[in-house]
């Protein structure tokens, strides 16, 4: 998440984009709160100005911008300085992580989704909600990025291939929603949210973390397991 100094230089201009979108930023927020655990202990990564964390009820957050992570301050959400390829947390900590349009700043993908589930517990959730590089607005992003003064570096991903690194951090059991059916510009209302995507531009994908065998706790208790069951058919 090094492509971050943009947000630190504009921190103010970044976050007052939220109130002169408000309909699109409505919209992204109904479509992951109908994929987020509640009453859950979670944090959100790349959690910026809180605008997210803050209504969703989420209590923690990490960003490497500190300008960013004072604005989040403010509407109550405590931030650690830190980037995604490395988080200062221990192992199984949460029950989920939440990323909004944080895929497309970070370094190197596959370690932060590794990171993320190393933090979860096991069967819990982590929730990614972003532009779809092969939609109407991530289209557009891409082919103006080098004007934007946020995404000039960023790096936008298709459903599939979000879809692809978080398989090879270990989640399953995907669920999807979508929402921003037409450009930002065009909106005189919140956009309805719909499952699955390939529709909308703005797509939610929760994937479940893999409950893994503990091998060395059942090898460890391999002898009173086998002695319990001769001892329960014995006595049959």
């Amino acid at each position: 998440m090094a492509k971050f100094e943009p947000f630190e230089r504009y921190a103010e201009k970044y976050d007052e984009w939220f109130d002169k979108n408000k309909f699109t930023y409505e919209s992204e927020l109904q479509a992951i709160k109908e994929l987020l655990p509640r009453n859950q202990n979670g944090i959100e990564i790349g959690v910026g100005s809180g605008r997210f964390a803050a209504p969703l009820g989420i209590k923690l957050g990490l960003d490497p911008s500190v300008k960013m992570g004072e604005i989040a301050q403010k509407r109550g959400v405590e931030v650690v300085e830190g980037v995604a390829e490395s988080l200062p947390f221990d192992d199984l900590q949460f029950d989920f992580v939440l990323m909004v349009t944080t895929v497309c700043f970070l370094d190197d993908i596959e370690t932060a989704f590794k990171e993320a589930s190393r933090v979860l517990k096991s069967g819990g959730y982590l929730i990614i909600g972003f532009i779809d590089a092969e939609s109407l607005i991530g289209k557009l992003y891409e082919k103006y990025k080098s004007e934007s003064t946020f995404y000039k570096d960023a790096t936008f991903y298709s459903v599939k291939e979000v879809i692809s690194h978080m398989k090879k951090a270990d989640f399953k059991d995907f669920s999807f929603r979508q929402t921003l059916f037409q450009p930002s510009e065009k909106l005189k209302t919140t956009e309805p949210v719909e499952k699955g995507f390939g529709k909308g531009s703005f797509v939610v994908i929760r994937g479940t973390k893999t409950r893994k065998i503990n091998l060395n706790y059942i090898f460890y208790h391999l002898p009173i397991i086998v002695f319990l069951t001769k001892s329960f058919f014995n006595n049959e």
